[in-house]
């Protein structure tokens, strides 16, 4: 079953600068994100991240199977996956499936998990710099993989009923240690 991906084509997901909070930086190509130091002057709106550094995907999926890949390189902190559509942007949130949330996330350089209720640790053998997310939705799973250590890391099972959006958290600066970008791979199918 984990090894579907092999068979799958990358998904070309870009990032939707609409849903960036203020402190993010996009590149041009909109494929690469990072925690900038001051505010941008950018418009408010009910789609943006207000208070948590993140952004979401353009791409939203209603069906089928969908794999794309983030380089994470050396960052020490980082969430990905993917959420619903109606989450709240506004305020503080904990990400769970119970506010509309499959994502994992490395904290301290070392501490990676599953953003369940309660968390689940997760022990990775190779560090990844790069992570493979696997989306069913009629299956109702969302999978994560090391691409870099050509291994499974965590698969949610639940059932989907609204729309979902691939999630990205680039984590804070910690004094420059966290500089580096999450960066999309470019991918060879439209969703």
């Amino acid at each position: 079953m984990h090894h579907v991906i092999l068979f799958l084509s990358l998904v070309d997901v870009t990032l939707d600068p609409n849903t960036a909070n203020a402190y993010l930086l996009l590149s041009q190509d909109q494929r690469s994100v990072r925690v900038g130091d001051k505010r941008q002057d950018v418009p408010s709106n009910p789609e943006r991240f207000d208070t948590c550094t993140c952004i979401l995907g353009w791409q939203r999926f209603t069906a089928g199977r969908h794999y794309w890949e983030v380089e994470v390189g050396d960052k020490t902190c980082w969430t990905l996956g993917v959420c619903e559509e109606c989450v709240s942007r506004q305020g503080i949130f904990t990400p769970s499936p119970a506010t509309g949330f499959w994502t994992v996330w490395l904290r301290n350089g070392d501490e990676y998990a599953a953003l369940t209720s309660p968390l689940t640790e997760l022990m990775l053998r190779v560090k990844p710099q790069q992570i493979g997310i696997l989306l069913d939705y009629e299956a109702g799973e969302v999978s994560f993989y090391n691409v870099t250590g050509s291994s499974h890391i965590y698969t949610f099972s639940d059932t989907f009923s609204e729309p979902l959006r691939p999630y990205f958290y680039p984590g804070v600066r910690a004094g420059g240690l966290n500089d580096a970008p999450l960066t999309l791979q470019p991918g060879t199918q439209q969703p």
